[in-house]
C-alpha cells in the first residue's frame, strides 16, 4: 500500500489492537448503521450486523491491498457489507416472506455494480461522512487560530486574503493553516478517501 507512516490504514496493519482500531469503529459504524438501515435492517438486529461487517473488516484487512486504484478501500468495504446483508436476509427467509414482496435482493445486486447509482450513492456518503469525521479527529491538534483559518477557506470557501484581514495575520499564516490541516487529514484518511474536492480551492 501506498500510504505514510500516519495513515490510519497503515497504523491498523502494524497493530491491529491500537487505539487505530477504536478511532476506525468510530468512523465506520455510523456509517454502516446507516446503510444497513437502507436495506430494512430492524434497530433489534443493527449492531449485531455493525459488529460482523467490522469484525470481517478486522479479520481480513491483512489480505487488503489496495493497488493504488481509486476507492479500493470503500469498495472493499461495500463488498463486506453485501456479502453481510445478502446473509442475514437469506437466514430469515421466513420472515421476508411474511412481510410480503422485497426488492432487497435486487438492490444489493445494484449495490454490487461499480457505475450503478447506488454505488455512486455510496461513494459519495463514505467520502463525505468520512472526512467529516475525520475532521473532528484531527481538530484538538491544531491551535484555534489555525483551525479557524483553515475552516473559514477550505469549508466555509472564504478568500485568504479577506480572512487574513479580519484575523489580522498574514495571508502565508492563512496558506499555511490551510495546507497544516490538509496535510494531516491526507495523512489520517490515506487508503480510506481519494478526493478532496469538497476543499474550496479559491484565493
Amino acid at each position: 500500500m501506498n500510504e505514510t507512516s500516519l495513515s490510519l490504514l497503515h497504523r491498523l496493519r502494524c497493530s491491529p489492537e491500537s487505539d487505530s482500531w477504536d478511532r476506525l469503529v468510530a468512523l465506520y459504524a455510523p456509517l454502516i448503521r446507516a446503510w444497513l438501515r437502507k436495506y430494512d435492517v430492524q434497530e433489534s438486529d443493527a449492531d449485531d450486523l455493525v459488529q460482523e461487517v467490522l469484525l470481517a473488516v478486522s479479520k481480513d484487512l491483512s489480505k487488503f491491498e489496495h493497488g493504488g486504484q481509486p476507492g479500493a478501500f470503500r469498495g472493499w468495504l461495500k463488498g463486506i457489507l453485501v456479502n453481510r446483508l445478502r446473509n442475514f436476509w437469506r437466514a430469515r427467509d421466513r420472515r421476508r416472506e411474511a412481510r410480503g414482496h422485497s426488492d432487497i435482493d435486487e438492490r444489493l445486486a445494484e449495490l454490487e455494480i461499480p457505475t450503478s447509482e447506488l454505488s455512486q450513492l455510496w461513494n459519495e456518503e463514505h467520502d463525505r461522512y468520512v472526512l467529516r469525521q475525520l475532521l473532528e479527529l484531527v481538530k484538538p491538534h491544531f491551535a484555534p487560530n489555525t483551525w479557524t483559518a483553515f475552516d473559514r477557506v477550505a469549508l466555509k470557501g472564504e478568500r485568504p486574503r479577506d480572512v487574513a484581514a479580519e484575523m489580522k495575520i498574514s495571508l502565508n499564516a492563512v496558506v499555511t493553516a490551510k495546507s497544516r490541516v490538509l496535510g494531516r487529514l491526507r495523512q489520517e484518511s490515506q487508503g480510506l478517501v481519494d478526493s478532496y474536492s469538497g476543499f474550496s480551492a479559491r484565493r
